[in-house]
């Protein structure tokens, strides 16, 4: 099979889908491997490291977008890359649909054969969302210390206070991986942290995994509207698969935070948990509404991007074998797993919670794979 990796042209996203450890394994297997030139400079992976692994350097997008069979990328086409898509090309990258209407019909229209990410499944959750929760989790106390600093608009507090300071503290509403890597890195900074969750048996598994360190509490709008007016830093770590995430924080518990106060959210990539988040950029990555400060970065592992690039190999690799060695529709007969992660086909929608949120028709897996 043709595999091609642009270059990732979102604002400020610096990863690319593929390292040149992965090219090597992919060209073992005899298929090949299209490289943009510079694709992966900014994860500090030069054009060289590529072509040693027997990659195929490209001059420019258009090429590997005409030749390659199945496109890997990290984040979903953007307008520019729509044109170039065609009918019955495989992509596989990160998409979240919900949140990406255009993106979605771009798709449908072009007839594209589009497996994401975040909706593959695993026996132990979702496998290929999984290292970039735990890169977004852990950047998140990192951010969110920033800016609560003065000289950022903040209300001027350290993180981890100093003695006879208080600390700051810190509530993570959802405890899944990018909510445990977020309540855990702030707990190690010094925080005061409380996690907030539905599922009780998962905040059992975080109060000891933390040595009882993090306050837990059972989620509900009485104690987020608490918890959240009592923050210095408020992460949202929510997550339904492949459908727009839930606004649990309004406008109005934002208003009874403290000036200067800073509210993180994770899920923006979903549309957002907090109901005055709009997508921002690493460029331009906050805004203010009264007295708070927002930061919503919609590929927050981007500023990371040797670390990324790096976990995403890791984790995709393996289904990018069954992809290019069996060919989609064995790869997805055979791995019912991978098959959840079918979101377009032949001008269809094929994932039922992006298909209810954005209003399509549904079209299952089941009848395209028959």
């Amino acid at each position: 099979m043709i595999i091609g990796v642009p270059a990732e042209v979102k604002n400020n996203e610096f990863r690319v889908a593929l390292t040149p450890a992965g090219a090597v394994d992919l060209t073992g297997r005899d298929h090949t491997v299209l490289i943009e030139a510079g694709a992966g400079l900014a994860s500090g992976f030069p054009d060289d490291a590529y072509a040693s692994a027997g990659a195929q350097i490209v001059a420019g997008p258009d090429e590997v977008w005409e030749r390659a069979e199945m496109i890997l990328k990290v984040k979903e086409p953007q307008a520019e890359e729509f044109p170039r898509m065609r009918q019955c090309q495989i992509l596989f990258t990160y998409l979240h649909l919900a949140a990406e209407p255009e993106c979605a019909a771009a798709l449908q229209e072009r007839g594209v054969t589009a497996i994401a990410y975040e909706t593959v499944t695993g026996p132990m959750g979702l496998p290929l969302l999984a290292p970039m929760s735990e890169v977004a989790g852990r950047l998140a106390p990192q951010v969110g210390a920033y800016h609560l600093m003065h000289s950022q608009g903040g209300s001027g507090l350290l993180i981890g206070g100093v003695p006879g300071a208080r600390a700051a503290k810190v509530v993570v509403i959802g405890g899944g991986k990018a909510g445990e890597q977020s309540a855990v890195t702030a707990l190690g900074m010094g925080a005061d942290v409380t996690v907030l969750d539905l599922n009780i048996d998962r905040l059992r598994e975080l109060s000891a995994m933390s040595g009882r360190g993090l306050t837990t509490l059972a989620s509900n709008t009485l104690t987020i509207a608490e918890e959240v007016a009592a923050a210095d830093i408020v992460i949202g770590s929510v997550l339904v698969p492949g459908a727009t995430a839930p606004k649990l924080v309004t406008s109005e518990m934002v208003s009874r935070m403290r000036p200067g106060s800073v509210l993180v959210d994770i899920a923006i990539d979903q549309g957002g948990c907090f109901e005055g988040s709009r997508p921002t950029t690493h460029a331009d990555p906050t805004f203010t509404v009264g007295e708070q400060i927002y930061y919503c970065v919609a590929n927050m592992p981007g500023a990371v991007p040797h670390t990324s690039t790096a976990a995403l190999t890791n984790a995709t690799l393996r289904f990018i074998f069954a992809l290019a060695d069996r060919g989609w529709k064995d790869a997805l007969r055979a791995d019912k797993h991978l098959a959840n992660g079918l979101n377009t086909h032949g001008g269809a929608i094929t994932y039922e919670p992006v298909a209810r949120a954005l209003g399509s028709q549904y079209r299952s897996v089941e009848d395209v794979l028959a």
